[in-house]
Order: structure tokens, then sequence, then C-alpha cells
């Protein structure tokens, strides 16, 4: 925990992050959650612009020496998907901002964090190399072949996307944990992310190994969160998560064919696009309803909603809008007292 905590000096216990959400997650959120003593992350889906507009906007936010940080790195995250993205676009970024944690998500190979990583380091020496997987295979592989300051262990119950083979967390990071710690690499903290929504969610991360955890679907109700409304009004609708969300490859057939990786699959609202899936309903069909409901005016997120509505199986503990720093003390609080009663 001393090297997670001595690379984030500003950051109070326990340790809240905000996902990389693509084109969610910019400046304003990650500025937010840093000043409340979090980690504010940063995503996008291709446009590298789209990171100089918002970790601008998070410098401006977070004018130097405001936070506490002594190794001159930008006090908040980005996160890359590698197989969407490429490395000689991406560094130029990191060279230029030095983020505090570079995150890495969905590449193709395993090997291909590695590759990243050296390149990363580079540019910014400083900033924390964070890696995301999600089964204790790829944890393993990873810290032999990439030295990750950081894994971020991803199980089943997140929003988004992920391993389609995958476990709860509740299994998989205390797995994780003994596996890593068998191989030689106890010393990489594990942050745990999928399904955390509240802070009775953190204390159980803390308790299963995690020295943090990463909450998405909590963060697309903060005030700071670009989501469009239709969106966020379904999200706040949605209850029951192991019944209203569902994790499925047809929600990336929907514009067309399935960029992501085969190990991929992602969890979103149960939509009429999936249900005429398990119906039997071919993909060109689909397709062709999905661009009917994005051209109405609910844009596809009404009552027979179409798109895909990313939302982990949490989604029931969502149930209001709050400023980005009033989820982060939330939460922690409630771990706090939580910890303390056991």
């Amino acid at each position: 925990m001393a090297a997670l905590r001595s690379s984030l000096p500003w950051a109070k216990l326990p340790l809240i992050v905000n996902g990389p959400m693509a084109n969610v997650a910019g400046g304003d959120l990650a500025a937010a959650v840093t000043k409340a003593g979090g980690l504010g992350m940063i995503g996008t889906m291709f446009d590298m612009n789209d990171y100089k507009k918002n970790l601008t906007k998070a410098s401006k936010l977070l004018p130097q020496g405001s936070i506490s940080q002594s190794n001159g790195t930008l006090p908040v995250g980005i996160g890359f998907m590698l197989f969407a993205q490429k490395l000689n676009a991406a560094i130029p970024i990191v060279e230029e901002f030095k983020p505090a944690v570079v995150w890495l998500f969905a590449a193709v190979e395993f090997d291909d964090y590695a590759i990243w990583a050296k390149a990363v380091r580079g540019v910014s020496p400083a900033s924390k190399i964070w890696i995301q997987c999600g089964s204790v295979a790829s944890a393993l592989h990873i810290a032999k072949s990439s030295a990750s300051d950081v894994l971020v262990m991803q199980g089943a119950d997140a929003g988004g996307h992920g391993f389609e083979k995958s476990a709860g967390i509740i299994s998989l990071l205390p797995e994780a944990v003994d596996a890593l710690e068998k191989a030689g690499f106890g010393h990489i903290p594990l942050v745990a992310a999928g399904g955390i929504a509240d802070g009775r969610g953190v204390a159980a991360a803390l308790a299963l190994g995690a020295k943090g955890v990463v909450m998405g679907t909590r963060f697309l109700a903060a005030k700071e969160t670009t989501v469009p409304p239709k969106y966020l009004a379904a999200l706040l609708k949605a209850k029951d998560g192991s019944q209203s969300t569902v994790r499925s490859k047809v929600f990336d057939e929907l514009k067309g064919p399935n960029a992501w990786p085969v190990a991929y699959d992602g969890r979103s609202i149960v939509t009429e696009s999936y249900t005429d899936h398990v119906k039997g309903v071919g993909i060109e069909e689909i397709r062709k309803l999905h661009a009917e409901a994005v051209a109405r005016e609910d844009e596809g997120y009404g009552e027979k909603a179409r798109v895909a509505i990313w939302a982990g199986s949490g989604v029931g503990l969502v149930t209001e809008v709050m400023d980005a720093a009033d989820i982060v003390e939330q939460v922690r609080g409630q771990a706090l007292k939580v910890c303390k009663a056991l």
C-alpha cells in the first residue's frame, strides 16, 4: 500500500477511483474526484484530441501546487484501449501532460501491454502503469511480462467492457492475491472493479485484498460526467441489476461488425436489441431497427430502448445525481464506518 500511496500523495484512504469511461469521463470529473482525495481518470474512444482537451481542462482545474504531488506529474490518470488506439498517437500526449497514472486496457495480445508500458516509461518515467485484467491467468501473465505498477482486477459485475469469461471479485480478487504472492509478485497492489457502487462494496473489496476500488456506474450519475440525459434517466430508473443488466457481445454489433478483441463482451441495461437477439432475430434486422431508433427524438433511449446503455450490476444502488466530490466522500465515509464496525 505504501508504494501506491507514494505515487498518489494527495489521496485519502480508502482510495476511490472513477473508471476511465470512454467519452464520458472527462477533465471535469477527473479534477473533481482528485480534489476529493480520489484518483480522477479520463477516457475516450478514438479521438486523441479529446484527451488533449480534457487533460488541459484538468490542468486548469488542478493548478500546480493545489494538490500535493512530488514527482511532477499531473494528478489525474488517462485510460487507453489498446485495440482501438495507436501507440505513436498516444505517446506524445503522455509526454506532454505526464499524468500520474496511465491505465492500459483491452490489448489484442497480453504482450502488447509490455510494449506500451516501455514506451510510456520512456517519455514519462514518473507515470505509473495500471493494467486492467479479468482473470488470474491474465494477472500473472501481465505481472511477469510488463512490470505493471498496479493491476486493476475487474469482475464480471462491471458495466461496459471486460472479459467475457470472468468471475465476480468475491472469488477473483482473493485468488489473484494468492497466486501473485506465490509467484513472487505480491508487491503489486491490486485495485478492484466491478459491481462496487457504495461504501459497503468498498469495504468488501478491501477485505478481499484490494488496495483501492474503481467505480464506473456510480460516477455515471455524477454531475461532472458527460452522460446524455436520456442515458442518465434510464440508469436511474434501472433496479435489480442482476435482472436489468446483462453481458452480451450483441451490444457491440449494433452499429456494425464487432471491433473488440474476442475475449471481451460488455454489460448493458437490457434493451429491445438484446431481447430480439435472444429471440433469434438476425443481426441485420437488429441493426436496422437500432438505426431507426437512434434517429427518433428519444435517440433510442426511450421505453423501447435499442442503444447500448452500459451499466454494471450495481446500477440499482445508483439512485440520484450528485457532485462527484460528494460521491467520493459519501462512499469513503460509509466504507470507513463499515470497516470500523467489523
